[in-house]
């Protein structure tokens, strides 16, 4: 059964479930960050999942980035570390010129800052929105 590895639940609010993606919102308000985590229990890399889910991630991915550069980001960050949470999960960045770690990465940039209620609130509903998702919590 597949289980959200506890430090992607701590670092993270629920965005919503899309047909094969956890989506859950970086609590990091310098970014507009996305992290998508495919619930298939096990699975650490890409390449293991198989090539209709590989091709529905990418799918979910697609959906996602098209919902954060409707926020005016000028670049789409995509990774996918797992050096900390095995866990297969990706990360899309919406990135400005203007933010604290431009042009370099966001991760390890600095200190993650908190949203507040209001602002995660905010963002959430217009992503949930835009994705289909409606406007409850998953």
């Amino acid at each position: 059964m597949f289980q959200l590895h506890p430090r992607l639940a701590a670092d993270t609010l629920p965005l919503g479930r899309l047909d094969l993606c956890e989506a859950r919102l970086m609590n990091d308000c310098r970014f507009p960050w996305v992290i998508l985590v495919p619930r298939r229990e096990g699975i650490t890399e890409l390449h293991q999942l198989g090539k209709a889910d590989q091709a529905q991630l990418l799918a979910e991915s697609a959906r996602v980035a098209a919902q954060l550069q409707s926020l005016g980001v000028e670049k789409i960050n995509l990774g996918a570390l797992g050096n900390l949470v095995p866990q297969l999960h990706w990360h899309l960045v919406g990135r400005r010129r203007d933010d604290p770690c431009w042009p370099g990465p966001a991760w390890g940039c600095g200190k993650s800052r908190p949203w507040n209620d209001a602002d995660a609130r905010t963002l959430l509903l217009r992503l949930r929105r835009g994705l289909g998702l409606g406007e409850e919590r998953p």
